[in-house]
Protein backbone atom coordinates (compact mmCIF):
# COMPACT_ATOMS: atom_id res chain seq x y z
CA UNK A 1 0.00 0.00 0.00
CA UNK A 2 2.47 2.44 1.07
CA UNK A 3 4.66 2.08 -2.28
CA UNK A 4 1.31 2.60 -4.25
CA UNK A 5 0.95 5.70 -2.58
CA UNK A 6 4.27 6.89 -3.39
CA UNK A 7 4.25 5.90 -7.14
CA UNK A 8 1.27 7.91 -7.54
CA UNK A 9 3.67 10.93 -6.76
CA UNK A 10 5.89 10.05 -9.44
CA UNK A 11 6.66 9.86 -12.44
CA UNK A 12 9.87 7.48 -12.46
CA UNK A 13 9.14 3.88 -12.33
CA UNK A 14 12.73 2.99 -12.19
CA UNK A 15 16.27 4.13 -11.23
CA UNK A 16 19.71 3.99 -12.78
CA UNK A 17 22.40 3.04 -10.86
CA UNK A 18 25.87 4.79 -12.34
CA UNK A 19 27.96 2.93 -9.95
CA UNK A 20 31.81 3.57 -10.10
CA UNK A 21 33.10 3.86 -12.92
CA UNK A 22 31.76 3.80 -17.61
CA UNK A 23 35.20 2.19 -18.22
CA UNK A 24 34.41 -1.88 -18.72
CA UNK A 25 38.13 -2.59 -18.06
CA UNK A 26 37.91 -0.73 -14.67
CA UNK A 27 34.60 -2.50 -13.94
CA UNK A 28 35.87 -5.92 -14.48
CA UNK A 29 38.66 -5.28 -11.88
CA UNK A 30 35.99 -3.93 -9.19
CA UNK A 31 34.18 -7.00 -9.55
CA UNK A 32 36.74 -9.46 -9.43
CA UNK A 33 37.74 -6.93 -6.31
CA UNK A 34 34.68 -7.01 -4.44
CA UNK A 35 33.51 -10.69 -5.51
CA UNK A 36 36.36 -11.86 -3.56
CA UNK A 37 35.05 -9.67 -0.71
CA UNK A 38 31.90 -10.85 -0.73
CA UNK A 39 32.88 -13.99 -1.10
CA UNK A 40 34.88 -13.36 1.87
CA UNK A 41 32.03 -11.87 3.97
CA UNK A 42 30.05 -14.27 3.55
CA UNK A 43 32.05 -17.27 4.35
CA UNK A 44 33.96 -16.15 7.37
CA UNK A 45 31.00 -14.58 8.95
CA UNK A 46 28.81 -17.63 8.14
CA UNK A 47 32.08 -19.68 10.02
CA UNK A 48 31.71 -17.17 12.88
CA UNK A 49 27.96 -18.16 13.40
CA UNK A 50 28.40 -21.68 12.39
CA UNK A 51 31.39 -21.88 15.34
CA UNK A 52 29.39 -19.67 17.97
CA UNK A 53 26.33 -22.19 17.25
CA UNK A 54 27.85 -25.71 17.41
CA UNK A 55 30.30 -24.93 20.30
CA UNK A 56 29.02 -24.73 23.75
CA UNK A 57 31.68 -22.90 25.26
CA UNK A 58 30.87 -19.98 23.02
CA UNK A 59 27.65 -19.56 24.52
CA UNK A 60 27.93 -16.80 26.22
CA UNK A 61 26.20 -12.81 26.15
CA UNK A 62 29.89 -11.57 24.34
CA UNK A 63 29.41 -14.46 21.75
CA UNK A 64 25.34 -13.85 21.51
CA UNK A 65 26.00 -10.53 20.52
CA UNK A 66 28.95 -11.29 18.36
CA UNK A 67 26.96 -14.15 16.14
CA UNK A 68 24.25 -11.07 16.10
CA UNK A 69 26.62 -8.64 14.84
CA UNK A 70 27.96 -11.50 11.81
CA UNK A 71 24.39 -12.09 10.38
CA UNK A 72 23.81 -8.32 10.58
CA UNK A 73 27.42 -7.96 8.57
CA UNK A 74 26.63 -11.15 6.25
CA UNK A 75 22.76 -9.66 5.35
CA UNK A 76 23.74 -5.90 5.27
CA UNK A 77 26.59 -6.73 2.34
CA UNK A 78 24.03 -9.07 0.45
CA UNK A 79 21.49 -6.22 0.33
CA UNK A 80 23.95 -4.44 -1.84
CA UNK A 81 27.31 -6.17 -3.23
CA UNK A 82 25.06 -8.86 -5.48
CA UNK A 83 23.40 -5.77 -7.42
CA UNK A 84 26.31 -4.26 -7.50
CA UNK A 85 28.47 -7.26 -9.08
CA UNK A 86 25.93 -7.45 -11.78
CA UNK A 87 25.83 -4.07 -12.30
CA UNK A 88 29.07 -3.94 -13.04
CA UNK A 89 29.41 -6.23 -15.89
CA UNK A 90 26.36 -5.66 -17.34
CA UNK A 91 25.09 -3.09 -19.55
CA UNK A 92 21.69 -2.79 -17.85
CA UNK A 93 22.32 -0.64 -14.52
CA UNK A 94 18.47 -0.06 -13.34
CA UNK A 95 16.30 -0.81 -10.44
CA UNK A 96 12.62 -0.53 -9.94
CA UNK A 97 10.58 1.83 -8.15
CA UNK A 98 9.85 -0.79 -5.76
CA UNK A 99 13.10 -2.90 -5.47
CA UNK A 100 14.88 0.89 -4.57
CA UNK A 101 12.78 1.49 -1.68
CA UNK A 102 12.67 -1.86 -0.31
CA UNK A 103 16.32 -1.83 -0.41
CA UNK A 104 16.80 1.53 0.92
CA UNK A 105 14.22 0.20 4.16
CA UNK A 106 16.17 -3.31 4.21
CA UNK A 107 19.89 -1.64 4.15
CA UNK A 108 18.60 1.11 7.06
CA UNK A 109 17.08 -1.51 9.09
CA UNK A 110 20.05 -3.65 9.22
CA UNK A 111 22.46 -0.90 9.60
CA UNK A 112 20.16 0.89 12.30
CA UNK A 113 19.91 -2.54 14.26
CA UNK A 114 24.17 -2.44 14.22
CA UNK A 115 24.68 0.64 15.90
CA UNK A 116 22.70 -0.40 18.93
CA UNK A 117 24.03 -4.23 18.90
CA UNK A 118 27.61 -2.25 19.31
CA UNK A 119 26.09 -0.25 22.13
CA UNK A 120 25.34 -3.89 23.74
CA UNK A 121 28.84 -5.49 23.27
CA UNK A 122 30.29 -2.61 24.61
CA UNK A 123 27.99 -2.88 27.65
CA UNK A 124 28.89 -6.39 27.91
CA UNK A 125 32.95 -5.37 27.65
CA UNK A 126 32.21 -3.00 30.30
CA UNK A 127 30.58 -5.25 32.61
CA UNK A 128 33.18 -8.03 32.30
CA UNK A 129 36.03 -5.89 32.85
CA UNK A 130 34.60 -3.67 35.68
CA UNK A 131 32.19 -6.10 37.33
CA UNK A 132 33.80 -9.75 36.49
CA UNK A 133 31.99 -11.56 39.69
CA UNK A 134 28.52 -9.84 38.88
CA UNK A 135 28.88 -11.19 35.03
CA UNK A 136 26.79 -14.03 35.14
CA UNK A 137 24.01 -12.52 37.18
CA UNK A 138 24.03 -9.00 35.13
CA UNK A 139 24.36 -10.53 31.60
CA UNK A 140 21.82 -12.88 31.79
CA UNK A 141 19.63 -14.51 29.45
CA UNK A 142 16.98 -12.29 29.55
CA UNK A 143 18.87 -8.86 29.19
CA UNK A 144 20.51 -10.06 25.65
CA UNK A 145 17.44 -10.99 24.23
CA UNK A 146 15.95 -7.74 25.44
CA UNK A 147 19.17 -5.29 23.91
CA UNK A 148 19.04 -7.16 20.51
CA UNK A 149 15.22 -7.02 19.99
CA UNK A 150 15.45 -3.54 21.12
CA UNK A 151 18.05 -3.00 18.58
CA UNK A 152 15.60 -4.98 15.73
CA UNK A 153 12.91 -2.98 16.56
CA UNK A 154 15.03 0.85 16.88
CA UNK A 155 16.01 -0.21 13.42
CA UNK A 156 12.82 -1.21 12.24
CA UNK A 157 10.92 1.42 13.39
CA UNK A 158 13.47 4.39 12.25
CA UNK A 159 14.20 2.78 8.89
CA UNK A 160 10.51 3.32 8.06
CA UNK A 161 10.64 6.59 9.07
CA UNK A 162 13.78 7.31 6.84
CA UNK A 163 12.55 5.72 3.98
CA UNK A 164 8.77 7.34 4.20
CA UNK A 165 9.81 10.46 4.64
CA UNK A 166 12.33 10.06 0.95
CA UNK A 167 10.18 7.93 -0.70
CA UNK A 168 7.09 10.21 -0.49
CA UNK A 169 8.76 13.54 -2.20
CA UNK A 170 8.04 13.29 -6.13
CA UNK A 171 10.69 11.70 -8.13
CA UNK A 172 9.95 13.38 -11.62
CA UNK A 173 13.35 12.62 -13.44
CA UNK A 174 16.03 12.29 -14.04
CA UNK A 175 16.21 8.97 -12.62
CA UNK A 176 20.15 8.26 -12.34
CA UNK A 177 21.44 7.83 -9.08
CA UNK A 178 24.84 8.45 -8.86
CA UNK A 179 25.72 5.43 -6.37
CA UNK A 180 26.01 1.72 -6.69
CA UNK A 181 23.07 1.09 -4.40
CA UNK A 182 19.74 3.08 -3.17
CA UNK A 183 21.10 5.19 -0.35
CA UNK A 184 18.62 7.91 1.21
CA UNK A 185 21.29 11.10 0.10
CA UNK A 186 21.99 9.67 -3.24
CA UNK A 187 18.34 9.30 -3.84
CA UNK A 188 17.09 12.49 -2.57
CA UNK A 189 18.98 14.31 -5.14
CA UNK A 190 16.61 13.41 -7.70
CA UNK A 191 13.57 14.43 -5.78
CA UNK A 192 11.76 17.33 -7.92
CA UNK A 193 10.75 19.41 -4.55
CA UNK A 194 12.12 20.72 -1.77
CA UNK A 195 14.44 18.31 1.08
CA UNK A 196 14.64 20.80 3.61
CA UNK A 197 12.41 18.84 5.93
CA UNK A 198 14.08 15.77 4.91
CA UNK A 199 17.88 17.19 5.68
CA UNK A 200 16.67 18.28 9.12
CA UNK A 201 14.81 14.66 9.91
CA UNK A 202 18.13 13.02 8.51
CA UNK A 203 20.37 15.28 10.68
CA UNK A 204 17.96 14.70 14.06
CA UNK A 205 17.57 11.03 13.22
CA UNK A 206 21.39 11.21 12.83
CA UNK A 207 21.67 12.46 16.25
CA UNK A 208 20.07 10.05 17.82
CA UNK A 209 21.33 6.85 15.99
CA UNK A 210 24.86 7.53 15.84
CA UNK A 211 26.06 10.37 18.08
CA UNK A 212 23.98 8.58 21.06
CA UNK A 213 25.18 4.99 20.92
CA UNK A 214 28.50 6.90 20.10
CA UNK A 215 28.76 8.36 23.35
CA UNK A 216 27.42 5.51 25.73
CA UNK A 217 30.31 3.58 23.76
CA UNK A 218 33.04 5.85 24.51
CA UNK A 219 31.41 5.96 28.14
CA UNK A 220 31.81 2.68 28.62
CA UNK A 221 35.00 2.39 27.29
CA UNK A 222 36.52 5.32 29.08
CA UNK A 223 35.30 3.45 32.32
CA UNK A 224 36.89 0.46 30.91
CA UNK A 225 39.92 2.02 30.32
CA UNK A 226 40.07 3.10 33.99
CA UNK A 227 39.36 -0.21 34.90
CA UNK A 228 42.18 -1.75 33.00
CA UNK A 229 44.47 1.05 34.63
CA UNK A 230 43.88 -0.62 38.36
CA UNK A 231 44.69 -4.15 36.82
CA UNK A 232 48.45 -5.31 37.98
CA UNK A 233 49.02 -7.80 36.25
CA UNK A 234 50.62 -7.53 32.85
CA UNK A 235 48.58 -10.70 31.71
CA UNK A 236 45.36 -9.46 32.96
CA UNK A 237 46.12 -5.87 31.48
CA UNK A 238 46.87 -7.03 27.59
CA UNK A 239 43.75 -9.80 27.64
CA UNK A 240 41.25 -7.27 28.51
CA UNK A 241 42.95 -4.53 25.73
CA UNK A 242 42.89 -7.44 23.30
CA UNK A 243 38.96 -7.66 24.09
CA UNK A 244 38.54 -4.33 23.70
CA UNK A 245 40.24 -3.26 20.49
CA UNK A 246 38.78 -5.78 18.26
CA UNK A 247 35.53 -4.26 19.07
CA UNK A 248 36.88 -0.45 19.14
CA UNK A 249 37.73 -1.19 15.64
CA UNK A 250 34.84 -2.41 14.10
CA UNK A 251 33.12 0.28 15.52
CA UNK A 252 35.18 3.43 14.09
CA UNK A 253 34.80 1.76 10.82
CA UNK A 254 31.41 1.65 10.69
CA UNK A 255 29.96 4.42 12.61
CA UNK A 256 32.43 7.57 11.68
CA UNK A 257 31.98 7.10 8.20
CA UNK A 258 27.94 6.80 8.45
CA UNK A 259 28.35 9.71 10.73
CA UNK A 260 30.09 11.54 7.78
CA UNK A 261 27.34 10.35 5.29
CA UNK A 262 24.10 11.69 7.35
CA UNK A 263 24.82 14.08 9.11
CA UNK A 264 27.18 16.46 7.48
CA UNK A 265 25.16 19.31 4.84
CA UNK A 266 24.26 18.57 1.97
CA UNK A 267 26.08 21.00 0.12
CA UNK A 268 29.45 19.69 1.15
CA UNK A 269 28.44 16.03 -0.34
CA UNK A 270 30.18 14.71 -3.66
CA UNK A 271 29.08 11.67 -5.24
CA UNK A 272 32.57 10.32 -5.37
CA UNK A 273 33.05 10.54 -1.53
CA UNK A 274 29.71 8.72 -0.98
CA UNK A 275 30.34 6.29 -2.63
CA UNK A 276 33.91 5.56 -0.95
CA UNK A 277 32.39 6.09 2.57
CA UNK A 278 29.54 3.64 1.63
CA UNK A 279 32.16 1.27 0.99
CA UNK A 280 33.56 1.36 4.66
CA UNK A 281 30.44 1.31 6.55
CA UNK A 282 28.70 -1.50 3.85
CA UNK A 283 31.57 -3.96 2.23
CA UNK A 284 34.37 -3.08 4.81
CA UNK A 285 33.53 -3.24 7.52
CA UNK A 286 31.42 -6.52 7.22
CA UNK A 287 34.92 -8.13 5.39
CA UNK A 288 36.86 -7.35 8.64
CA UNK A 289 34.83 -8.08 10.74
CA UNK A 290 35.55 -12.11 11.04
CA UNK A 291 39.44 -11.33 10.56
CA UNK A 292 39.46 -9.15 13.60
CA UNK A 293 37.47 -10.91 15.90
CA UNK A 294 38.45 -14.33 14.78
CA UNK A 295 42.91 -13.83 14.47
CA UNK A 296 43.24 -12.48 17.61
CA UNK A 297 40.54 -14.47 19.54
CA UNK A 298 41.72 -17.86 21.11
CA UNK A 299 38.56 -18.89 21.84
CA UNK A 300 36.81 -18.58 18.28
CA UNK A 301 40.35 -20.17 17.12
CA UNK A 302 39.91 -23.01 19.42
CA UNK A 303 36.28 -23.74 18.44
CA UNK A 304 37.79 -23.72 14.45
CA UNK A 305 40.20 -26.48 15.34
CA UNK A 306 37.51 -28.59 17.19
CA UNK A 307 35.35 -28.03 13.96
CA UNK A 308 37.86 -29.10 11.62
CA UNK A 309 38.41 -32.00 13.80
CA UNK A 310 42.31 -30.54 15.13
CA UNK A 311 43.10 -31.20 18.41
CA UNK A 312 44.77 -28.46 20.38
CA UNK A 313 48.48 -28.64 21.40
CA UNK A 314 48.50 -28.58 25.30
Amino acid sequence: MLSRGWRNHSSVTEFILLGFSRNPKTNWILFFLFLFLYLFTVLGNGLIVTLIRVDARLHTPTYFFLSILSLLDLSYATTTVPQMLVHLVSKHKTISYVGCVVQMYIFLTLGITETWVFVAMAYDRYVAICYPLHYGVQMSQTLCVFLAVSSALCGLTCALVYTVFAMNLPYCGPNEINHFFCEIPAVLKLACADTSLNDQVDFILGFILLLIPLSLILASYIRIFMAILRIHSTQGWSKAFSTCASHVTVVTVFCIPCMVMYMRPDSEASPDDDKKLALFYNVISAFLNPIVYSLRNKDVKRAFLKLIGISEET
